[in-house]
């Protein structure tokens, strides 16, 4: 561990003063609770229809990506497009001593990481995620999404140029006529200029957030309106996040099994219960982790959804996820077709007696939840791990716990 430290401890140093023969370069920076990830993505797609653009690896820990990404720079990169992820107190501060942004994105607030021994709070959230927009030259940009309260309050105090997007309320840049079916989303962008029809293959309302704050920074930079829409068109699905696929037993399956917070999780919910059907519609859930005092809350919010929207039938797996069974119940979910169990075996169990030919089924928790489990084992394949949480960030099949 010694040598790993000295070694990281290294390549932050050369990569920061790698960073300093690349003067003219314009880096923007994404952090927020939810969607950065998606974000970076699109901003990359649409700033690559004009320029040469490095980003970060989607599959690495922001600690040791930031100074990876910045020494795979070369002559030629004219955009560098990073995700600021912080999990722990001060971390910000680590990432900002390497590499400062020009463009901030600010894409949302919740109480994901907010675990004593993470970030601690809401609040611990808020100060450490604000602190890449207080970093910005006095010329800085900041973008921002209207639709979450506390992004909105943040912005509201800031002295930056700044420029709000919504799917919600008309503001700076704003989405609605908003379509969503297996094939993408399309949706009408409303903007100071006028307005514009535009589609992108990613599927679900909530990625319109995302494609929104590309839209604004491909626009600053310079972009036509005809690169930025191409830019969006080639957005695709990532395998776990929100991508359709064919499903174990002849179904349909939304594998959504790569990351779960409140936020993404109801815009998850909300995507099953409204893409159309000939079979019936299947929850299957993992619980969401780190939200520390929030844990309870979020978790019977997550049942009070499922109740109210057009879902069929939900399985909850992990302690936190029987509030939402409960809660669903609570809600007039039909008990019959709640069922909460303990882990992945037991999902899989009742998933077999459950799913028909042409079901619609979405596959949702947390990265350490693994839930993708639930698919080999419905696959027939070979699970003997049972446990609800696991430290490992490798997907399961290659896990030589797997099969022991």
């Amino acid at each position: 561990m010694l040598l790993k430290n000295i070694f990281h401890s290294g390549r932050r140093t050369i990569a920061k003063f790698w960073l300093r023969f690349f003067p003219d370069i314009t880096i923007i920076g994404v952090t927020g609770s939810y969607g950065k990830t998606s974000t970076v993505r699109a901003i990359t797609a649409v700033l690559s229809q004009k320029y040469k653009v490095l980003t970060t690896d989607i599959n690495l820990d922001t600690l040791y990506n930031l100074p990876i990404t910045l020494l795979k720079l070369r002559p030629g990169y004219q955009k560098l497009v990073l995700e600021y992820g912080v999990d722990h107190k001060n971390e910000m501060d680590y990432h900002l001593s390497l590499v400062k942004p020009q463009i901030a994105v600010l894409t949302g607030i919740n109480p994901t990481h907010s675990d004593e021994e993470l970030l601690g709070s809401l609040e611990g959230i808020i100060k450490e995620k604000t602190k890449l927009l207080d970093a910005l030259p006095e010329r800085g940009l900041v973008i921002l999404n209207y639709d979450d309260v506390k992004v909105r309050e943040i912005g509201e105090g800031l002295k930056n140029k700044k420029i709000f997007y919504s799917i919600k309320t008309p503001t700076d840049f704003w989405a609605d006529e908003i379509e969503v079916s297996f094939e993408g989303t399309s949706f009408t962008l409303r903007h100071p200029e006028g307005k514009i029809k535009m589609k992108t293959g990613l599927i679900g309302v909530h990625f319109v957030q995302d494609a929104l704050a590309a839209i604004i920074i491909g626009r600053e930079q310079g972009l036509t309106w005809e690169e930025v829409e191409k830019g969006i068109s080639t957005l695709k699905p990532l395998s776990g996040r929100v991508s359709i696929e064919k499903g174990p037993m002849e179904t349909i399956l939304i594998n959504d099994s790569l990351r779960a917070n409140p936020a993404s999780t109801l815009a998850g919910l909300r995507l099953l219960s409204e893409l159309p059907t000939q079979g019936r519609k299947i929850a299957t859930l993992g619980e969401m982790g780190e939200l520390g005092s929030k844990a309870n809350e979020s978790h019977l919010a997550i049942g009070k959804e499922v109740a109210n929207l057009k879902i069929d039938y939900l399985v909850a797996i992990g302690p936190l996820m029987k509030l939402a069974a409960d809660e669903a119940i609570k809600n007039g979910m039909d008990k019959q077709k709640v069922y909460w169990v303990n882990n992945v075996q037991e999902a899989a169990d009742i998933l077999r007696q459950i799913l028909k030919k042409g079901d619609l089924f979405y596959l949702k928790g947390s990265l350490l939840k693994h839930l993708e489990r639930v698919r080999l084992l419905l696959d027939d394949q070979k699970v003997n791990c049972t446990v609800i949480s696991c430290h490992r960030y490798n997907p399961c099949p290659s896990c030589p716990s797997l099969n022991k």
